[in-house]
This record gives structure tokens, C-alpha cells and sequence, in this order.
């Protein structure tokens, strides 16, 4: 039996954890940190489309997780690099693979949708 087969949802560290790393943006940040650290302003700009507060929550969270490592340079003007800690660089090898499984199997999806659709439409 797993851990979480035995304690109820709510209560479930793994489950959060996943939640983290599998989340809309933690997924992206993970990805793009695997090929080198980042400041905030790069990272933003290479993820897209995400806002300074939910890019910030989500490198606390990761930070706070042990997947994130957060170096501020004491320099004028600031500076912050971001990188991946060695769990986060497993955990965002596992991300990736999983991102790129998707891609590659994106057309099966898409005829699985199509043949689901057409079964609830019939």
C-alpha cells in the first residue's frame, strides 16, 4: 500500500509536492532552469505570459521545496540568479520527459478526442 492509499488526501506531502512541480508555471520554470540559472526578468520573459507575482509565488514555493536555489548577488542594482538545486534538476528531468512525451504523442490525443466526441455526440 502507498502513503497515500493510507493517509487521507488533505494530509498527503507528496501530493503537494506534485502539485508544485506539475503546476501550470512550475512545470515551465523547471524546464527552462534545466539548461542554465536564470535572473527573474530572463526567466519571465522566457516562460511568457506569466505575471511577476505568480512567477515569484511559484519560485518561493519551488525554492521552499528544495527544487529552487535562490543566490542574491549583494551588488547595485540588485541582482538574483535562479537556478536548480540536484533535486530539482531530477525532478525537471522528469518533467521534461513527461513534456516531451506530450509532444510527441499529441496527434494520438488528438484522435482519441475526436473519437470520443464523436461517440458522445451519436
Amino acid at each position: 500500500m502507498t502513503v497515500s492509499a493510507r493517509v487521507p488526501e488533505a494530509m498527503c506531502p507528496q501530493r503537494l509536492v506534485l502539485e508544485h512541480v506539475t503546476s501550470r508555471w512550475g512545470v515551465l520554470v523547471l524546464i527552462e532552469l534545466l539548461d542554465r540559472p536564470h535572473r527573474f526578468s530572463e526567466l519571465r520573459r522566457a516562460i511568457g505570459r506569466v505575471s511577476e507575482k505568480m512567477l515569484t509565488q511559484t519560485l518561493q514555493t519551488l525554492e521552499r521545496d528544495g527544487l529552487v536555489h535562490r543566490d542574491a548577488h549583494p551588488v547595485i542594482p540588485p541582482r538574483v540568479d535562479y537556478s536548480l538545486t540536484g533535486l530539482g534538476r531530477e525532478a525537471a528531468r522528469q518533467v521534461r520527459d513527461l513534456a516531451r512525451w506530450t509532444e510527441r504523442r499529441m496527434a494520438d490525443v488528438e484522435r482519441a478526442r475526436e473519437a470520443y466526441d464523436e461517440a458522445r455526440k451519436a
